[in-house]
């Protein structure tokens, strides 16, 4: 497929601003889902979406032809991702910098918020002890609500796999979560 084809058709758009906005918008919720897969940061995720389009941009402004823009885009999201998780690892040791940091929430009481934000602290660094392709699958399914044929899609695998694999990753997360003693959250 070449990267025309990706675009909206041109009656949808002659404007090349227009038809990379909308590449944004068919694209970036899956490019952040890749990158929170790898990170667990929520804003760096978004930082990483910022800077895959930014490239591609620049990609584009240069003249360079890119046969699969989608797979492209995920493609360095997932490098930037890993880049930015071997740099942490300098930074912080063993733990990410978001295991570190509390969970900002609202409306609950003190004691509430000290629990949640423990459990959903041991959760991360359960769900940081996963290999990066369960972390992916598992995010895209439920944090992204997609199902196994947009699964299949986005990750360029059979459904038939994306049912073996998340039913894997679900298993090995319960065994972690039990191994850490969390009880309720598998």
């Amino acid at each position: 497929m070449n990267h025309q084809s990706e675009y909206p058709p041109e009656s949808a758009s002659d404007d090349p601003i227009r038809r990379f906005e909308e590449l944004y918008q068919r694209h970036s919720r899956e490019v952040w889902a890749t990158a929170y897969a790898r990170c667990l940061d929520s804003e760096l995720a978004m930082d990483i979406v910022q800077e895959c389009f930014f490239r591609l941009w620049r990609q584009q402004e240069a003249g360079e032809e890119i046969q699969n823009i989608r797979a492209w885009l995920l493609r360095v999201a997932r490098n930037l991702a890993e880049d930015y998780a071997k740099s942490a690892f300098r930074r912080n040791g063993t733990q990410s910098g978001m295991v570190m940091n509390a969970i900002r929430t609202g409306g609950i009481g003190p004691h509430e918020k000290l629990e949640r934000d423990e459990l959903f602290a041991q959760i991360r660094v359960v769900l940081d002890e996963l290999a990066p392709a369960d972390r992916e699958l598992l995010t895209l399914r439920y944090a992204l609500d997609y199902d196994s044929p947009q699964i299949a899609e986005a990750l360029g695998i059979q459904v038939a796999a994306v049912h073996m694999r998340l039913s894997r990753a679900r298993q090995r997360l319960a065994e972690r979560l039990s191994q850490h003693g969390i009880e309720g959250a598998s």
